[in-house]
């Protein structure tokens, strides 16, 4: 397992619980089994070396989130929640998450990042792969009217 997320440049943390009592109640508690090795990735567990279920949890954990629930402006104005109707609507923010760390808000409209226009959800999509991680990006968004401006850093992700 080691040398397969290393092989992989992927961080990782190892916990020897043979040696350590509180961490093996601890891995019996989040994984129910006594087996080892129990990975957790981006809070999915995994008891066993199961390579194929840990390239697809470590392949989406690798694509940047911005922590919130989203849908097209110009659906929410139509259902009078903004005037915008160009951006991306911020609904749902997920505490401790990037949108909620660059003071987003649900209610907040989205309309640019890392200098790209963002004028609905496709365009969001489409350029939050290419954000490279652990670089400061601006990010407009209007709220109360009112344009703002933040910096969200998407970072590489901790394994």
């Amino acid at each position: 397992m080691k040398e397969y997320l290393s092989r992989q440049s992927i961080p990782f943390r190892d916990v020897d619980v043979s040696g350590d009592a509180m961490a093996a109640q601890e891995m019996v508690r989040i994984s129910g089994q006594q087996g080892v090795p129990v990975i957790v990735v981006d809070g999915q567990v995994v008891v066993g070396f199961d390579r194929t279920k840990l390239d697809q949890i470590i392949s989406a954990a690798s694509k940047p989130r911005l922590g919130a629930a989203v849908a097209n402006a110009s659906e929410m104005a139509a259902k009078g929640r903004t005037a915008i109707t160009q951006g991306v609507y911020v609904g749902k923010v997920t505490p401790g998450g990037l949108a909620a760390q660059a003071g987003l808000r649900a209610g907040d409209v989205i309309t640019a990042l890392a200098g790209q226009a963002i004028t609905d959800t496709a365009a969001l999509e489409r350029l939050l792969p290419r954000i490279r991680p652990d670089v400061n990006v601006p990010l407009l968004y209007m709220r109360d009217n009112q344009q703002h401006e933040t910096i969200i850093r998407f970072s590489a992700k901790a394994t």
